[in-house]
């Protein structure tokens, strides 16, 4: 099984529990991750042979510029079965999503959610 992945897209977000958060949003970093079965799809070095990176990205920063939840969990659970509608074709999808500025004592780089999901479960 192959594996398409897009790193570290950038989008900026309005989630958070806090009502500034909320109001002054965020960056997030997502990591996208697809299985799709290169090997027997892509035979003839044809864009509709496999999926557009430039439509997955397209997909994830709409979501995420038009749904805010006080939750990154939730975000990235919703995000996921929307990819997973969108994109039928694909096996399964895993995603991360990297939140910064946690309104949190201690020292860290960043939070981070890993969701997954497969068509029919």
């Amino acid at each position: 099984m192959g594996c398409i992945r897009i790193n570290n897209m950038v989008v900026y977000g309005h989630n958070g529990v806090y009502p500034e958060e909320r109001k002054l949003g965020q960056k997030l970093e997502i990591d996208v991750d697809l299985a799709y079965p290169i090997e027997t799809k892509v035979r003839h070095d044809d864009l509709d042979e496999t999926i557009s990176y430039s439509d997955v990205y397209k997909s994830v920063k709409q979501f995420v510029d038009e749904h805010s939840y006080k939750l990154i969990e939730s975000l990235a659970n919703n995000l996921l079965h929307h990819l997973l509608a969108t994109y039928t074709t694909v096996e399964a999808i895993k995603l991360r999503i990297r939140k910064y500025g946690v309104p949190m004592a201690g020292a860290y780089d960043n939070v981070e959610i890993e969701v997954s999901g497969r068509h029919g479960k």
